[in-house]
């Protein structure tokens, strides 16, 4: 969708234009920690979110299929369901997760606001989708087998 002269929104806010998300639907997000701080290396802080975005009341009809938190970033694997948009799922995982960050002890803001999305569209990519995801830690040189690391999960094992 293009931007005309007197559309309103601007960065971030813009390049949600156009985009839709459909229920049942499956999307590959990655957001990131605010100034990209590496908060998820401490372990009080990463157990709190963990806790706080895996939590059925928070994610509600939606399936999280992967996922995998890193220092400084999240990669979720996501099937909606039918009471939120991607949108509304993302953000009610990143502030309930903030918020047990915060009541860890941790100050500063958590996530920044803007967060990147690719949808899933056929069914062989679910799997390469969540074996990027499980590999990350790998990748980042941070174990040296994917099963050491202590914060990720897959519905497929």
């Amino acid at each position: 969708m293009k931007l005309n002269k007197t559309s309103k929104a601007k960065g971030h806010r813009s390049l949600r234009l156009g985009r839709a998300s459909q229920p049942n639907s499956i999307y590959l997000i990655t957001s990131s920690t605010w100034k990209r701080a590496s908060l998820f290396a401490q372990w009080p802080y990463a157990h709190a979110a963990v806790q706080a975005f895996t939590q059925k009341a928070v994610l509600k009809d939606a399936q999280l299929l992967c996922w995998v938190l890193m220092p400084n970033h999240a990669h979720w694997l996501l099937q909606l369901g039918q009471d939120r948009n991607l949108s509304s799922l993302v953000s009610a995982m990143k502030s309930a997760s903030a918020r047990a960050v915060r009541n860890a002890g941790y100050a500063d803001q958590v996530w920044v606001r803007a967060y990147h999305d690719r949808a899933i569209r056929r069914e062989e990519d679910i799997v390469l989708a969540a074996r990027y995801i499980a590999a990350n830690p790998l990748r980042a040189g941070l174990v040296k087998r994917v099963g050491d690391y202590p914060f990720w999960n897959a519905v497929y094992l």
